[in-house]
């Protein structure tokens, strides 16, 4: 199992593949299988039946999970995306920090 570098809301940038260049803000972690999905990116069409949930059946439009590997986050100061790091900080809280530029990414 590859280490999760994005969490839910984060706004990413994809790296690799059809969909390179484009950003998102992250819906879903799925960690157990190394995939994210994200906001807008990696479309794909799915063939609904009706059922007793989903009573209009059809094609359905909806985001397809990328690999974990094919993302980076997108930080806040640099406006691009980078990798990260970890550091602790005084009072013993962990936060992800900027390799380009330092700047701590969580708030908070």
């Amino acid at each position: 199992m590859q280490s999760v570098h994005v969490r839910r809301g984060d706004t990413v940038g994809v790296i690799a593949g059809s969909e390179r260049g484009k950003r998102g803000k992250v819906l879903r972690v799925l960690p157990e299988k190394g995939r994210v999905l994200v906001e807008h990116v990696n479309m794909i069409k799915k063939h609904q039946r009706p059922t007793q949930k989903l009573r209009q059946g059809g094609i359905i439009e909806r985001e397809g999970a990328l690999h974990l590997s094919n993302v980076l986050l997108v930080c806040g100061r640099c406006d691009r995306p980078v990798r990260i790091g970890t550091k602790v900080l005084a009072d013993g809280r962990k936060v992800r920090v900027c390799k380009r530029c330092a700047e701590p990414i969580d708030r908070g």
